[in-house]
C-alpha cells in the first residue's frame, strides 16, 4: 500500500492518533468499548490475541498512562501488513509478535498472562461473502480458525486465576460459553444494545481461569439514543476515555 492508502484517525477525544488502512480492517467502537473494561495493576502482563493494527493495546495504554510503566503488553497477529502497522502505532512498552495463534509464539509464554484480551473474527468461515480487502476478510473470519479454537487458545495463554476478556456477536454467546464452561468460572456477560428497543447485538465476556464462581448476566449498555446519537455513557467512553466496569 502507498502512504495515501492510510488515514490517521483520532480516538478517545484526540488522546491518541492511529494509522490504519482507508479500506480494509479498521478499528470499530467494539474495540474502544473492550479496551475500556481493562484495568491493569502494576507489574501485570497482558496479551492481545489477533492484535490487528494494534488498536486495543494502544487504547489501553492511552487510558492507563503511567500505570503501565512496569507492565508487559504483548500482541500476536498473523498478517504481516497489520503487524507492521501495529509496530508503527505502538506506544512505549508495547511489543508485537507475528505468528499464528494455533501455535505457541516465541516470546509469548503460555499460562503467563494476567489478562488475555481479544476481538476475534465475527463471522464463521465461508458463511459470508468475503471483503475484497484481505486484511478485513481475514479479520472477519475468512481463512480464519474456528471461534471455539480461538477461545481455547486464549485460555491456554492466561495464567491460573487470570482473566480473559473478549467482545463478540451476541448470537455466538452459546458457542463461547460452551468453551468457557468447566475451564473458567466467575463469567460475566455484558450485552450492548444499539438502541433501547433493540435486542443485544454485541457482548463483552470476561471469565477467570480455574475459578468456580457463578455466571452473571449484566443489564449492559445502550449505545445510541432514539435519534441515533451516542448515549451519554457511550460518549463518555468513546470520547472522554472513561472506564467501563462490567462487574457492576
Amino acid at each position: 500500500m502507498t502512504e495515501a492508502s492510510y488515514s490517521n484517525d483520532d480516538f478517545l477525544g484526540g488522546r491518541i492518533t492511529f494509522k490504519q488502512p482507508k479500506k480494509g480492517y479498521r478499528i470499530t467502537s467494539d474495540s474502544v468499548f473492550l479496551s475500556a473494561t481493562v484495568s491493569i495493576k502494576s507489574g501485570e502482563r497482558i496479551l492481545d490475541m489477533g492484535a490487528g493494527s494494534g488498536g486495543l493495546l494502544s487504547l489501553i495504554a492511552a487510558r492507563l498512562g503511567e500505570t503501565l510503566s512496569d507492565c508487559t503488553l504483548h500482541g500476536i497477529e498473523i498478517q504481516p501488513e497489520l503487524i507492521s502497522l501495529a509496530r508503527e502505532n505502538a506506544l512505549s512498552g508495547i511489543s508485537y509478535f507475528e505468528g499464528d495463534i494455533l501455535n505457541d509464539v516465541e516470546g509469548c509464554e503460555p499460562n503467563s498472562y494476567h489478562h488475555v484480551i481479544s476481538n476475534p473474527p465475527y463471522y464463521e468461515k465461508n458463511k459470508v461473502s468475503p471483503s475484497p480487502h484481505k486484511t478485513k476478510a481475514v479479520a472477519h473470519g475468512n481463512e480464519m480458525i474456528d471461534l471455539k479454537i480461538w477461545i481455547e487458545r486464549m485460555i491456554r495463554m492466561v495464567r491460573p486465576k487470570g482473566h480473559l476478556t473478549l467482545v463478540h456477536r451476541a448470537d455466538r454467546l452459546d458457542d463461547i460459553l460452551s468453551v468457557l464452561t468447566g475451564k473458567t468460572g466467575s463469567i460475566t456477560v455484558y450485552p450492548f444494545y444499539s438502541k433501547a428497543e433493540n435486542d443485544a447485538n454485541r457482548v463483552i465476556i470476561r471469565a477467570q481461569k480455574d475459578a468456580k464462581g457463578l455466571l452473571c448476566l449484566k443489564s449492559g449498555l445502550i449505545v445510541h439514543t432514539s435519534d441515533g446519537n451516542y448515549t451519554e455513557t457511550a460518549e463518555d467512553i468513546l470520547r472522554h476515555a472513561h472506564f467501563l466496569d462490567i462487574t457492576k
